[in-house]
């Protein structure tokens, strides 16, 4: 008989615990829910539906079913590039999140995974990617206007089989998305963003770079690597955008001598005395970009490719 009032007592102290421990917990959730903190992903969805608001219409169409706006797939978009994973996983993790659907406005339905794909694929998608990361460069100049941009460009893998594979094989892989950024060195915030989908130098990519850097922010230097040494890009930088240019100039001709007006001052002495190492905060971005968002691509088309990158790169400034 006491070992049976015994294990009853055990029974019970143990029911009390549980039931304790689950009414603790609930607490805790529900203080944490009313202290107002968002994770990290629901920030990134805010930021992205706030950004969205200004710069997509309402409706792809006017004759369209109007289920979804614009800016809910693309915030949709975002989300999968920052989260690493698949359209049919995006769509099990708002469903599983109430709150996160709340704040993109998906509380009474959610869309379908093949209407995310077909948004992804309209070829204006990669435009609205680099006017949003321009907005974000922009709002960041604004609230520093005194600083210094770097800009250089990354490669994202195409495929994800290991370069030590390759080597093992004997083969070398080399295609890969180039991704060129105009980042600001004191925030790390991109002004601008180009992307290929093959290797190509780095002067490729400047024109592009230079204006849509131009039209949304006003450093007062711009660092730059020995890739892209032309006389063009100074010009442009100095007399048409009113910023010094800091590259480093490449000997190419046999005397020794390096030509034009603006090349031939870029001196070792010269660089020391601008700050050239300021140029590294460029590497930094890169490499939190890849360890936060991945360097590889798992998208198959080239315009998806391209995409993607972009995407990887706008996600990662929203979560900056």
């Amino acid at each position: 008989m006491v070992p049976a009032v015994l294990a009853l007592s055990s029974f019970n102290l143990l029911c009390r615990n549980l039931f304790s421990g689950e009414a603790s917990a609930k607490s805790m959730s529900e203080t944490k829910r009313e202290s107002g903190k968002m994770s990290v992903v629901e920030k990134v969805a805010e930021l992205a539906m706030q950004l969205g608001q200004r710069h997509l219409a309402q409706y792809g169409a006017t004759r369209s079913r109007h289920d979804f706006t614009q800016r809910q797939l693309m915030s949709c978009l975002i989300l999968r590039a920052y989260l690493k994973t698949t359209y049919r996983g995006l769509l099990d993790l708002l469903q599983a999140s109430p709150s996160l659907r709340e704040r993109m406005g998906l509380s009474e339905k959610l869309p379908h995974f093949t209407t995310l794909q077909k948004f992804s694929t309209r070829s204006e998608v990669l435009a609205i990617a680099q006017k949003l990361v321009a907005e974000i460069g922009r709002q960041a100049g604004n609230q520093a206007p005194e600083v210094v941009a770097a800009m250089d460009a990354t490669g994202l893998s195409r495929t994800t089989v290991s370069d030590y594979f390759c080597s093992r094989r004997g083969r070398r892989f080399r295609r890969w998305v180039k991704v060129g950024v105009v980042v600001l060195a004191g925030s790390l915030m991109p002004v601008a963003m180009a992307v290929d989908l093959k290797p190509t130098h780095d002067y490729v990519q400047a024109r592009t770079l230079l204006a849509q850097a131009q039209a949304v922010s006003q450093p007062t230097k711009l660092y730059a690597d020995a890739g892209y040494d032309a006389e063009w890009i100074h010009v442009q930088c100095r007399e048409q955008w009113g910023v010094d240019s800091v590259i480093p100039a490449i000997r190419r001709r046999a005397d020794g001598v390096i030509g034009g007006q603006w090349r031939a001052q870029m001196t070792p002495e010269y660089l020391q005395k601008q700050g050239y190492t300021q140029r590294w905060k460029v590497e930094s971005f890169f490499s939190a970009l890849k360890r936060t968002m991945g360097s590889t691509l798992s998208a198959r088309r080239p315009d998806q490719m391209a995409v993607e990158a972009a995407l990887k790169v706008l996600a990662y400034a929203l979560r900056r």
